[in-house]
């Protein structure tokens, strides 16, 4: 594999940025990894870090570069600090930076698939929030996303942190229920929508979003969505999310399915 550590700037931000890339390489000598290089442009999942994290993570926490080194699968891993994955109200844009910024820069770089069918995202915590909430808002380029451990129900979390006003700088003194922000409110609203994402949600029962993740799980439940849940002991942690991103990675619909 290769891994790649990228600053770039980015219009949207109108600053400079950076994020860590990981891309399918094609090897014969290398002792100890399976590499696995598909011809053509490269299915790609964008993997999102969590509210205290940047976009080195995945890369520190995890063996996310050795598991995906037998799938072909480029990973791009950007940074968007404590933003939730929202255009600010009172800082930067992330979410248009995310979902529309961010695929155009990292493809005219590297040579990553456009096409719907190659494309996910997955997350943790607050990254699995941004997760979904890209998938549910723009399913015409997300075919499959994950959520391990996810902040959910945004909603019920901006009522607990109401008292220091955790979320205003974020979203505004507005209610975030029945916006593109609030999950759950979009699960219902694409009740009938032709083109869905495919879901995966796992969450440990000893996390403390674990009663969130129900809420949001019975939401789906009601809809066609093509969801999968997983649960187990487990706490907010990164031995947890190590194990859980190989089923992600087995659950992901690749063109080479080797974990």
């Amino acid at each position: 594999m290769a891994f790649i550590q990228c600053q770039f700037f980015s219009d949207v931000l109108q600053l400079s940025t950076a994020m860590t890339v990981i891309l399918p390489e094609q090897t014969k000598t290398q002792i100890g990894l399976e590499n696995n290089k598909a011809e053509g442009k490269h299915q790609t999942l964008y993997l999102l870090h969590g509210l205290s994290d940047d976009q080195t993570i995945w890369t520190r926490r995890t063996s996310i570069e050795r598991y995906v080194a037998p799938l072909g699968l480029a990973v791009v891993m950007p940074n968007v600090h404590r933003s939730f994955y929202a255009d600010m109200r009172y800082g930067n844009k992330y979410w248009t930076f995310l979902t529309e910024e961010l695929p155009f820069v990292a493809r005219s770089f590297f040579p990553l698939s456009e096409k719907r069918e190659d494309n996910f995202v997955a997350g943790l915590s607050m990254g699995g929030y941004g997760a979904f909430k890209w998938a549910l808002n723009k399913p015409g380029q997300i075919s499959a996303a994950a959520s391990l451990s996810g902040a959910l129900d945004i909603v019920n979390l901006q009522e607990l942190r109401k008292e220091d006003r955790f979320f205003e700088p974020i979203f505004g003194e507005e209610k975030i229920a029945g916006t593109y922000n609030d999950l759950i409110y979009l699960i219902e609203k694409m009740k009938n929508v032709d083109v869905l994402p495919k879901l995966y949600q796992c969450c440990g029962t000893e996390d403390f979003l674990y009663e969130d993740n129900l809420r949001f799980k019975e939401a789906c439940e009601a809809t066609a969505f093509d969801f999968t849940f997983e649960q187990g002991p487990g706490s907010h942690e990164w031995g947890y999310w190590d194990e859980k991103i190989k089923d992600v990675l087995a659950w992901l619909p690749l063109k080479n399915k080797q974990v």
